[in-house]
């Protein structure tokens, strides 16, 4: 065996536990400390308790919680995106029909689906409102994810 290349070693080392249970053993270090031992592990002790002694529980519950959040968020958004009050305006309807519309006091979304609930006889009833009109209408609500009343596709473009 070489010299001095072996870390000393100690027969009588002391080892703590956290739960403050000591015995010795043989080591190389003199004193040990630990966080569990088989006086206060769980799969010996029988108990149900989680050991976490880097916060891996703590940061996986911060990533549940992060997950949570953000599905809340997408699902706030996609709510505010099919809100019955967005104005027509955020459709990029032509002028012409934008005009006509609000004439005729339809300025959200909703009140045009509750137009089209009736059928599209009651939005071509609008003075400069048409078929052209009334197609990008349906086109740009279906594209923003608005669900178009059955009674509305009675009259195809």
């Amino acid at each position: 065996m070489k010299q001095d290349i072996h870390p000393k070693y100690y027969p009588e080392a002391k080892v703590t536990c956290a739960c403050g249970n000591t015995w010795t053993t043989g080591s190389t270090l003199e004193a040990i400390n630990t966080d569990v031992c088989s006086n206060c592990h769980p799969f010996f002790t029988g108990e149900q308790r989680i050991v976490d002694s880097e916060g891996q529980v703590d940061r996986f519950y911060r990533k549940l919680d992060a997950r949570k959040n953000y599905l809340d968020e997408i699902d706030a958004r996609e709510a505010e995106r099919v809100s019955p009050e967005r104005p027509l305006t955020e459709l990029e309807l032509s002028s012409r029909a934008l005009d006509a519309l609000s004439k005729a006091g339809v300025t959200t979304c909703g009140d045009a689906l509750a137009k089209l609930e009736i059928g599209e006889s009651s939005l071509l009833a609008i003075d400069g409102f048409g078929r052209k009109s009334l197609s990008d209408l349906k086109k740009r609500l279906r594209q923003l994810g608005y669900q178009i009343p059955d009674a509305s596709e009675q009259v195809a473009a």
